[in-house]
């Protein structure tokens, strides 16, 4: 896979999106059991395929050698959003939701910030739906490489630049928002509103109930008469 060069992120995500119109023959999604990795040999190391678990939230079925090396861990089962920074995972459900909604595919421009032992790194990430045995859109093929040394592990990223695009020429793309992942303001919350989620968190766990005995006591003061 060195054999690349400079150019190595945008050929493998290339090739990787030019396999997958191969594979769809007239359909706007080709099916998780067309995906045969001998198709894909110069880019395995790259690959995944995620399912979705949840609005705007999948994990990792299949992963390649590259994102393993990215963690530091074997990365089958985990969330796709371990790889960003908490800052930028919200933006990454958003994507994500129109991905398998639209469906449409999903190009992601990554960066991890320089620190000690861990040198600047730029990525793409790519999200290509695919269905499921069942006929739904709830499974999709992708990539993750990076450019440069990694460094010490784990790498995670921020999103710098998402663009999607639709299946058909001509058609109109659905953009990102929290409501394509069904959760409206609630999601916006979630996403960068810290007092709303300590609010939400508040309310959910009222804090007598959290309180033994003798904490009540302390808040009681004693008062005397000639007080």
């Amino acid at each position: 896979m060195h054999d690349f060069g400079p150019e190595q992120p945008s050929r493998i995500v290339t090739e990787l999106r030019d396999y997958w119109n191969s594979l769809r023959q007239g359909r706007a999604v080709p099916n998780r059991s067309d995906v045969d990795p001998r198709g894909i040999r110069r880019a395995l190391d790259y690959a995944f395929i995620i399912e979705r678990i949840a609005p705007g939230a999948a994990r990792f079925r299949l992963a390649g050698r590259h994102l393993i090396d990215l963690m530091g861990m074997e990365v089958r089962g985990m969330p796709v959003c371990s790889f960003l920074n908490p800052a930028s995972r919200g933006q990454l459900s958003d994507v994500l939701e129109t991905v398998f909604k639209a469906p449409q595919i999903a190009d992601l421009h990554l960066q991890a910030g320089s620190d000690y032992a861990r040198p600047h790194l730029k990525a793409r990430m790519l999200f290509l739906p695919l269905k499921s045995d069942l006929g739904d859109v709830t499974r999709a093929l992708g990539c993750l490489i990076s450019e440069g040394d990694i460094g010490i592990a784990p790498r995670r990223f921020d999103l710098a630049h998402a663009e999607v695009n639709a299946i058909f020429d001509g058609a109109k793309p659905m953009q990102p928002s929290p409501s394509a992942r069904g959760f409206g303001e609630e999601a916006q919350g979630w996403r960068g509103n810290k007092a709303t989620r300590e609010r939400t968190q508040a309310q959910a766990t009222p804090a007598a109930s959290a309180e033994t005995p003798e904490e009540r006591r302390a808040r009681f003061k004693v008062i005397g008469r000639d007080s």
